[in-house]
């Protein structure tokens, strides 16, 4: 790691902490395999946004495993009426995992979502909601953070899933065309997956948000 990147992690590192989220640092994956293990506990009740970042890094493996009681939203023949109960039942959960968009250096955690279930519980519901993230999320600020979405984390996401958007052509989003975008700006096709846009600043439940960055490139 260089020393501005080096500094890059501090600083947000430190932003994260006076804003009431718990950071944490790994040089590697299996470094944050190890940590992850250590903030739950045999039996908990665990549920997870949908991830890239979490299958690359070994942490779903982890959640998902007899040790914990995951809700399983992706299990083979769920019905959507089970889906929907697994959402609510998320709000429950000891703990919730996901990744962010971006993470700004001011210590803030940037999210869009398309369903919402994810960015709802990193909100409110779970006792802690522990949020793993690659290098590659560090921003400097929100604006960053925007055009990081628009431009690395939509345009991928759709492809992925298999959504023909205007992005998943392009790989960028439309709004990028305007000359001064604005966050909310986007297509307007039902496949959107930028519908809700969630900034997690200073927290009013210490230490509920746990951040693990990782000094390796993870996820979109």
């Amino acid at each position: 790691m260089t020393e501005e990147l080096k500094n890059r992690v501090e600083k947000t590192m430190h932003n994260l902490k006076r804003n009431n989220m718990q950071p944490y640092y790994c040089d590697t994956k299996e470094q944050a395999c190890e940590l992850v293990k250590t903030l739950i506990k045999k039996g908990d009740t665990i549920s997870s946004g949908g991830s890239v970042t979490l299958k690359q890094t070994g942490v779903y493996d982890i959640i998902t495993s007899a040790d914990y009681n995951y809700l399983d939203r992706s299990r083979e023949g769920i019905t959507r009426e089970e889906v929907e109960e697994v959402y609510r039942k998320t709000f429950c959960a000891d703990a919730f995992f996901t990744s962010a968009n971006a993470v700004t250096e001011n210590g803030e955690l940037y999210n869009v979502d398309g369903n919402s279930n994810r960015v709802a519980a990193i909100l409110y519901g779970p006792k802690s909601v522990v949020t793993v993230c690659g290098i590659n999320k560090l921003v400097k600020n929100l604006d960053e953070a925007v055009k990081r979405v628009k431009t690395k984390a939509a345009p991928p996401n759709t492809v992925r899933l298999g959504i023909e958007t205007p992005c998943a052509k392009t790989g960028e989003c439309i709004s990028l065309k305007k000359d001064d975008p604005e966050m909310c700006d986007g297509c307007r096709g039902e496949g959107r997956i930028c519908c809700n846009y969630v900034v997690c600043a200073q927290q009013r439940h210490i230490n509920r948000i746990k951040v693990i960055i990782i000094g390796e490139e993870y996820g979109y």
